[in-house]
């Protein structure tokens, strides 16, 4: 019985381990067909969805297509154009490309080169544009339309204060290139505290001429532009110093107190005022800064001085540009009372005040050159003399002499 019993579990022990063969290599038999059912994947390359082409039927709307194209500052691009007749567009095309070049605003100033390849395609002609650019995207996306003097002005302002390198426009305005420099010099001398130096100026139009062009100004400077605004910043701290010294009751008495303050701080710089040859130079003695901040000046920078001094106050001050005995300089006329009046700060250092303040034309005529024509008259009559002693005192040293009248030192 015991025999029988050991036979039983020899064949349900062989049984099991057939069956475990079996099925194991039924698994292998299975992963073996599932990994040959595997291919390889070719991946399938991406393509750029066809831009649907600019269509046109007119020479009008074929400039209007190429100008977009410049616009974009796309260097090749292709259009449809259908002739409503069917005649060779040869020409027409030619015609836009020559006047996209030397006519159009755009053309003349962003596009050294087009070419132009037309193909006839049954019904319509496909053009082929390729674009030759002598211009950065980023310059042509800087230009600015400008339709009033007022708002030029107001966007040189800004660039100047900023010292950039160039500031691109266009507009219909009939302005010269001289007509350019002079806007950009008045905007320098009327806003001494905000501009520390007069840039060199290049003006380029496009096209030459026309009723619509784009203006391309250049500013070119001998600092950089960060270390300018630094300037700029320690300008108007200088600003600010002086005109919370300056003392006096009535406008006359402040505005003495303002050259006085000067003439203690500043020295004239007699060589520096012999070698400059013209007005606007970019050497410091003959700016605001190098009057306040340096101490040393010429005419110019004087008057530069005392005019972003005056514009803190409020005085109603200009900048007045001539000679003086033939040598180039620069001075001030103030208003006072509803008169003007000459004010020469250098010539105040130089030969004492009584010779350079509150002056008259007919004071000036003598010495003095400047354009008389386009210049306010200066006829008041108040003088040094009307101004009351406390404040004269300070220049002419009249509290010292009575000082040392009171503690017997005058004799």
């Amino acid at each position: 019985m015991f025999k029988h019993h050991k036979i039983l579990k020899l064949i349900i022990i062989t049984l099991f381990i057939a069956a475990s063969i079996f099925t194991m290599t039924g698994c292998v038999n299975l992963l073996e067909d599932f990994v040959e059912t595997i291919t390889e994947h070719e991946a399938t390359p991406y393509i750029r969805p066809q831009t649907e082409l600019i269509s046109v039927s007119s020479y009008d709307e074929l400039v209007v297509a190429i100008i977009r194209f410049i616009l974009l500052h796309e260097t090749e691009n292709q259009l449809l154009y259908f002739s409503h007749d069917g005649d060779d567009v040869s020409e027409e095309i030619e015609r836009a490309r020559v006047e996209i070049l030397t006519e159009h605003p755009l053309g003349a100033y962003a596009v050294s080169d087009i070419a132009v390849n037309a193909t006839r395609i049954v019904t319509h002609y496909e053009v082929d544009i390729i674009i030759e650019f002598k211009r950065e995207k980023e310059q042509i996306d800087s230009i600015i339309t400008v339709s009033t003097e007022r708002f030029l002005r107001t966007q040189l302002l800004s660039r100047m204060s900023q010292y950039r390198e160039e500031i691109i426009f266009r507009t219909t305005m009939e302005l010269t290139e001289e007509d350019i420099i002079e806007l950009i010099n008045d905007t320098y001398y009327q806003n001494p505290r905000r501009i520390v130096m007069l840039p060199v100026i290049t003006v380029e139009i496009f096209p030459e001429e026309g009723d619509d062009r784009i203006y391309d100004v250049g500013f070119g400077y001998t600092e950089s532009a960060s270390m300018l605004q630094q300037y700029g910043v320690i300008l108007v701290q200088y600003v600010d110093r002086h005109t919370d010294q300056a003392a006096g009751n009535t406008e006359p008495e402040i505005l003495l107190s303002l050259v006085n303050g000067l003439m203690e701080s500043t020295t004239f710089d007699e060589r520096t005022a012999r070698t400059i040859p013209a007005h606007g130079s970019q050497h410091f003695a003959a700016t605001a800064f190098g009057a306040l901040f340096r101490g040393s000046a010429i005419g110019e920078g004087f008057a530069m001085a005392l005019k972003a001094l005056a514009d803190e106050l409020g005085f109603d001050c200009q900048v007045v540009l001539g000679y003086y005995e033939g040598r180039v300089h620069a001075w001030n006329i103030v208003m006072l009372f509803g008169d003007y009046y000459h004010v020469d700060v250098a010539m105040c250092v130089v030969n004492g005040i009584e010779t350079a303040f509150l002056k008259t034309d007919a004071d000036f005529e003598e010495k003095y050159e400047w354009d008389r024509v386009n210049t306010v008259r200066c006829e008041g009559e108040l003088t040094l003399a009307d101004i009351p002693d406390f404040i004269n005192s300070e220049i002419t040293g009249d509290d010292d002499n009575q000082s040392g009248e009171q503690n017997g030192e005058g004799d």
